[in-house]
């Protein structure tokens, strides 16, 4: 049974930072793709951020380019979320997302792809 924990959300100014952490357990976390998607009121869950199993690869949404970071430190089985020059459109609950399958060098940012933890809401206010 996988399990997928969040942490470090709440309330931003525009402008601010914040960081959010996940850790997962049930298998060996180095083996597996991470990433985190957030879903905005009234809108679908829409992929951020993914990262491969060793750290090598990222992808990342057009909308969090330049502004959001994803890392990983394998060793304490958790992926970060660095979020900068937050925007009052960045309001969302972000979910991290463990691959199901092992990595085997293409990131996916199918949702259908991962399992995810219960989420943790961030809010950006102006």
């Amino acid at each position: 049974q996988v399990q997928v924990v969040e942490s470090g959300g709440g309330l931003v100014q525009a402008g601010g930072s914040l960081r959010l952490s996940c850790t997962a357990s049930g298998r060996t976390f180095g083996n597996y793709a991470m990433g985190w998607f957030r879903q905005a009121p009234g809108k679908e869950r829409e992929f951020v951020a993914a990262m491969s199993s060793a750290g090598r690869i990222t992808d990342y949404a057009d909308s969090v380019k330049g502004r959001f970071a994803i890392s990983r430190d394998n060793a304490k089985n958790t992926v970060y979320l660095q979020m900068n020059s937050l925007k009052l459109e960045d309001t969302a609950v972000y979910y991290c997302a463990a691959e199901k399958s092992p990595f085997r060098g293409v990131l996916t940012t199918t949702p259908e792809n991962y399992y995810w933890g219960q989420g943790t809401e961030v809010t950006v206010s102006s």
